[in-house]
């Protein structure tokens, strides 16, 4: 089927909800089942089959201050959230989420969610990185587990009892832009149908983005293909900043030269880093937890093993994931899903062998500012926070800041159902007072949709002359740029060099043609699309960490090492449109608890 113009018959169907929850990982299923249990008529989008949402991929498990294996409570656990954020997480944020643990663990387990048993019966909690007992003194076994696949337990779970709710799912439908009323407030999203290129709109007044990471704005990364920021670009292109977006996590094992996942389960497992010496060689950066160290101090460490030629392998550019003292039965049993990966990937068995690892690119800190209730929020001319009407963010798209600038392993999952169930439960009370009524979209908006989806249908159409650039072409060359200029480790000449090079990946994206003419399934369409997301994600990104002239959590300065508390304890906040920058305080006050105040962390 050759292209047409999707707009010059009929005005687009438009269908109207109560809500709509756009993104079906973990935060947008607990989200939308709510509302539905509600009895609101809610609306799921996804560009994938909800079980293929970037949630299954999940291995090491969910934080909660349950004190089945050791002794914990919640301010503990709030307590290391804190230290592992560097002091950037908001305090009552992190307050309300560590609190919510226990309730929400619970609560999965009563979905239906298979965790894996200790002998009593209770729910197996595994140590991880940056865990504590008394603030501090002891380690703490707080992450509770399904296996290593406790993300794939959670996410069938919550889509199991979505479908027996009946909750509507637009899977493998694309949601393109956001629309808005003549007042302003977000109304109402354009999506396509992938399977035919139909476009619709869809109205509402409660929009709630739940679309995960963009990992994929780097070349080696742990994200599946569909993580390309798509709920931050449509932010980005309504004029909305995103915040913290310096703050990239780099997973101290992934498979190296590949950059598939190993969990940190591994680690807390018993496993240990080696260089080639041979050398457990943790206890020199961490002396207290060693390889239980946050995962930037254990990625800085790694990278700095093999800058200083202590790498494994023919070319010394990695380290070995050592598993072999372990009994292989307790590898079998709760590390399947890692001896699958490294038995595929790598063709060694880590019962036998020791895992090739190095760092590689795995969770955004950063991401569209909310507030506790996931209302999206925006800066006004007098710098100060408003709520941007009509519009949520929950999981890793959105920045609550629960995690600062460095996310402790376990935190991912419970931040993504405590904040979807929060977010949902105000949808759900606002519906109760003022039910859901049809508002017209303002026609600019919708103008401005139009005129982006035409300009890639006339791309079909465009004669590449000669050149040979195309879209995936244009993608590798950005995530090269960021790999180079915004790594483990940063400086200035690198990243003015990145910055300055993301105009050339602008004008080319105008430029190039479209090969795949077809409306059924064109994925190359979706990839410009896609792609169009993940350019405002690379300008907050260096812009922020070019600006941010400190070492804080995952954004390490060579040229400003140490951490600046008295002129750097503050979000950044990036507006794409006028490629300004912006900041606001970080959150020291929780709410019940006394503030911890910013000291040295050290492990």
């Amino acid at each position: 089927m050759t292209t047409t113009d999707p707009f010059s018959s009929n005005a687009l169907q438009s269908t109207s909800f109560d809500a709509i929850v756009i993104g079906a990982g973990g935060a947008g299923l607990r989200a939308g089942l709510l509302l539905a249990e509600a009895g609101h008529k809610v609306a799921i989008v996804s560009k994938v089959f909800p079980t293929r949402s970037h949630t299954v991929a999940a291995q090491g498990g969910i934080n909660a201050a349950l004190g089945n294996v050791t002794p914990d409570n919640w301010q503990w656990h709030m307590y290391d959230t804190i230290k592992g954020s560097d002091y950037l997480g908001d305090q009552d944020a992190i307050e309300f989420m560590c609190e919510q643990a226990s309730h929400i663990v619970r609560e999965l387990e009563h979905f239906g969610v298979p965790f894996s048993r200790l002998e009593n019966g209770k729910i197996y909690q595994r140590a991880f990185g940056g865990q504590s007992q008394n603030f501090g003194e002891k380690q703490a076994h707080r992450t509770c587990a399904a296996a290593d696949r406790t993300g794939h337990a959670i996410l069938h779970s919550l889509y199991q009892q979505n479908i027996r709710l009946g909750t509507t799912i637009f899977d493998e439908h694309y949601a393109i832009d956001l629309l808005h009323n003549d007042g302003g407030a977000i109304n109402g999203v354009v999506t396509m149908n992938m399977q035919n290129s139909e476009y619709q709109i869809l109205q509402s007044p409660h929009i709630m983005l739940a679309t995960g990471g963009a990992g994929q704005v780097f070349r080696t990364n742990t994200n599946a293909s569909i993580n390309t920021g798509d709920g931050l670009g449509m932010v980005a292109r309504a004029g909305y900043p995103l915040q913290d977006m310096e703050f990239w996590q780099f997973h101290p094992t992934g498979v190296a030269g590949k950059g598939m996942l190993i969990s940190e389960a591994a680690r807390g497992e018993g496993g240990v880093l080696r260089n080639a010496e041979g050398d457990a060689f943790m206890k020199k950066y961490a002396p207290n937890v060693k390889d239980l160290a946050s995962r930037d101090v254990v990625s800085r460490a790694i990278a700095i093993e093999v800058n200083e030629g202590r790498g494994c392998g023919p070319n010394k550019d990695h380290v070995l994931l050592d598993l072999t003292h372990l009994d292989g039965d307790i590898i079998k049993k709760r590390l399947p899903g890692i001896r699958d990966i490294s038995m595929t990937f790598v063709d060694i068995d880590p019962v036998e062998e020791p895992i090739p690892v190095f760092p590689t690119c795995h969770y955004m800190m950063g991401g569209i500012p909310t507030n506790i209730n996931g209302e999206v929020l925006t800066q006004n001319a007098e710098g100060q926070s408003e709520v941007v009407q009509g519009l949520y963010a929950v999981g890793e798209c959105a920045c609550v800041s629960v995690h600062g600038a460095n996310r402790l392993g376990g935190n991912s999952l419970l931040d993504i159902v405590v904040f979807g169930r929060q977010a949902a439960k105000v949808i759900s009370e606002k519906l109760s007072d003022n039910p859901a009524q049809d508002l017209p979209q303002n026609q600019d908006s919708l103008h401005k949709v139009y005129t982006r989806i035409k300009n890639w249908y006339n791309a079909s159409n465009r004669k590449h002359g000669s050149t040979d650039d195309d879209i995936y072409k244009i993608k590798h060359d950005l995530q090269r740029i960021m790999e180079q200029g915004c790594g483990v480790f940063r400086e200035r000449e690198s990243m003015q060099k990145a910055l300055g090079a993301l105009p050339a990946i602008e004008e080319r994206l105008e430029r190039v043609g479209l090969k795949d003419t077809s409306n059924i399934f064109n994925i190359e369409r979706l990839a410009a699309f896609e792609l169009e997301n993940l350019v405002p994600i690379a300008y907050a990104t260096i812009a922020s960490a070019l600006a941010r002239e400190e070492s804080r959590g995952a954004h390490s300065r060579i040229d400003f090492e140490e951490r600046d508390d008295d002129n750097w304890l503050k979000h950044s906040l990036y507006f794409y449109q006028n490629r300004q920058l912006d900041f606001k305080a970080v959150n020291l006050q929780p709410k019940s608890h006394e503030p911890f105040e910013p000291k040295k962390r050290v492990y």
